[in-house]
């Protein structure tokens, strides 16, 4: 049996409420920094033999405690990144506003795809090939592949035969969340789900 823990990034410092996406420079908030410590925490009694992550500074963040805990480099995985997003880079974050403003609807033509991002399925097939690339190398073993939101749902619902189109609001993926795929050979035959953050206080994103 060979487990790919798949985690969430912390909260991120967003004041202005901003579609962040695929753009540089947005950090982790202190409670994010405080995610990510308790993460690490989760992950030090595991066997853990892999460490990967998505190139994006939040992901990064959020890997480098869990390194420290299991005494493992991070491998950047560019297939861990976060989903495109036309949206990217607007003061949209939560969806606020998306459906008030006319310039945005021509995005919503097909929510199937989506159209307004990447396609579910071209997500879905680059996480899941990380996923392998991660149980390859840990080998009977454990991984931990750092990610972000959408990437990590596509993922579960490939590999629990669910059909990526879904209700955004309805996302099992908390912040600092691990979803965890356990393999026998080539089959997923577990989807698990754990919030070793969940204690802590709630955050905003606008506290640095």
């Amino acid at each position: 049996m060979t487990i790919v823990h798949l985690l969430r990034h912390g909260e991120v410092y967003n004041p202005d409420g901003v579609l962040y996406g695929r753009l540089p420079g947005f950090r982790l908030s202190v409670l994010g920094v405080r995610q990510a410590e308790a993460a690490a925490a989760w992950f030090a009694a595991r066997d853990i033999a892999y460490l990967a992550c998505s190139p994006l500074q939040r992901a990064r963040e959020t890997a480098a405690p869990v390194a420290a805990a299991v005494g493992l480099q991070i491998a950047i995985d560019d297939r861990l990144i976060e989903a495109g997003n036309e949206f990217e880079g607007q003061p949209v974050a939560g969806g606020k506003g998306l459906l008030t403003n006319p310039s945005y609807w021509k995005y919503f033509r097909n929510p199937l795809r989506p159209s307004w991002g990447e396609p579910y399925d071209e997500i879905a097939d680059r996480v899941m090939a990380a996923i392998r690339s991660a149980r390859d190398q840990a080998d009977g073993r454990e991984a931990v592949c750092v990610s972000h939101q959408l990437p990590v749902v596509m993922a579960a619902r490939r590999a629990q035969g669910l059909r990526l189109f879904h209700d955004p609001r309805r996302r099992r993926c908390g912040l600092a969340s691990v979803t965890s795929l356990t393999f026998d050979g080539d089959i997923i035959t577990r989807v698990q789900y754990a919030e070793p953050a969940a204690d802590l206080p709630a955050g905003t994103g606008a506290g640095a």
